[in-house]
């Protein structure tokens, strides 16, 4: 993407890490299994920096939390500067409060860079469907969708508050099947991979 010119921002999630903890923080205060959420999302974006750099991209990481050892603060016009110098900047520490998911941080961001689109990789699902394919196999593949109908019919393309945030700033999804390594290209080469999800 960064050899074709595209700018490239990454939001890093933490469900490989913090999901596996989960039932040790059962009765946890939320607002503190939130943090800890939050500090795992750190500990994927460093390996990812590390694997990206050692592939030859310049990266960046901003974190959202201070933590000014590993990562710089999150500040809008030094990562648009850093885009702009052709560099991978990735968001950590999601929002920065709790409550908020890493879908609302990647919503947040993107309006707040100008992102044109956020592509959302999922796992082993080819987009958006009527129901979890998982669970109903009469579930029906939604090659497109706007925010509105996400919300009210409650499918799970990212929690309502990010969704409403999409729709409020007219940010497209785009939702694909990360298990496939040429998804990324195709969709930025313009062709229709996925779901578009758009107002």
């Amino acid at each position: 993407m960064r050899d074709r010119g595209v700018e490239v921002a990454i939001v890093v999630g933490a469900g490989n890490i913090y999901r596996g903890m989960r039932g040790a923080a059962d009765g946890m205060d939320r607002a503190t299994g939130d943090y800890m959420g939050m500090l795992a999302t750190v500990l994927n974006a460093l390996p990812l920096q590390d694997a990206l750099e050692k592939a030859g991209t310049d990266t960046r990481v901003q974190s959202a939390l201070a933590i000014s050892e590993v990562a710089e603060p999150y500040i809008r016009r030094r990562a648009m500067r850093h885009l702009e110098k052709g560099r991978v900047v990735i968001f950590a520490g999601g929002t920065g409060n709790p409550f908020f998911t890493t879908d609302t941080a990647a919503a947040l961001r993107a309006a707040d860079i100008h992102a044109e689109i956020i592509l959302m990789a999922k796992n082993g699902v080819e987009g958006v469907y009527s129901a979890d394919p998982a669970v109903d196999p009469q579930a029906e593949f939604l090659p497109e969708i706007t925010h509105m109908e996400a919300i009210e019919r409650r499918l799970r393309v990212m929690d309502s508050t990010a969704l409403a945030l999409c729709m409020d700033n007219g940010m497209p999804l785009n939702v694909f099947n990360m298990d496939d390594e040429t998804n990324i290209s195709r969709i930025v080469s313009g062709a229709r991979v996925g779901t578009l999800v758009r107002t």
